[in-house]
């Protein structure tokens, strides 16, 4: 079966450099302080998908202790906190918190922000192992990190609801993500925009075969 590839996908909406985050969670609120300016693709992104209203009722999927604690995956926006828990630990087969994604993946900017450093309250990109590879996942790193730099991006810090972070657990709802301080006009220009779709099995299968007519065809006119 071919592998469905994924766009990769530069957000509409350029941040200002001092939007905020409010990530309601089931247990109170968090304030992120965004960095714009350090990380615009990546935190362009996330502004997007939270005025879509993409975050809301998802659930965190996973927690490391004194690591991280993960979110954003549409997969268990259907799942109840003990359904997550419970597929999680294997108990439930076919469901898969932390697999799911927006359909499109963003470029990786942990290279170009000078503040990519993995601390206590940074919100940061989850990838998969390939680069350009982060999409909708994100999690708040619980202490210094540094072995994370040079694969996630940084986008973001915590200033309010820090304590938060010990008593989040897996299954724990995010209720909603409201952004403050942004350009209401050209957030709402962007969003009335569709997000790209990634190609269907069938196109995938005549992009690959375009490309190996292509491949044969310029090694006949070098022979």
């Amino acid at each position: 079966m071919a592998r469905i590839e994924l766009p990769l996908y530069t957000p509409r909406y350029v941040p200002n450099g001092t939007e905020r985050a409010i990530v309601e969670t089931s247990k109170g609120p968090i304030t992120v302080e965004l960095w714009g300016a350090d990380a615009p693709v990546t935190v362009g992104n996330f502004i997007e998908l939270a005025a879509r209203g993409f975050y809301d009722n998802l659930k965190f999927h996973a927690r490391k202790p004194d690591s991280v604690i993960a979110g954003g995956c549409p997969t268990t926006r259907a799942m109840g906190p003990a359904q997550v828990l419970a597929a999680v630990q294997g108990v439930i087969r076919g469901m898969h918190p932390g697999t799911g994604d927006a359909r499109y993946t963003i470029i990786d900017e942990w290279e170009t922000n000078s503040r990519n450093h993995h601390g206590r309250g940074n919100i940061c990109t989850a990838v998969k192992s390939a680069p350009n590879s982060a999409s909708s996942q994100f999690y708040f790193s619980l202490s210094d990190q540094p072995e994370f730099d040079e694969q996630d991006t940084v986008f973001g810090q915590v200033v309010e609801g820090d304590e938060l972070l010990d008593a989040l657990a897996i299954g724990d709802a995010i209720k909603g993500i409201r952004i403050e301080g942004a350009d209401e006009a050209a957030l709402a220009a962007a969003i009335a925009q569709e997000t790209p779709r990634p190609e269907t099995p069938k196109e995938t299968m005549e992009r690959l075969a375009r490309e190996r007519a292509e491949r044969a065809a310029a090694q006949e006119e070098q022979a």
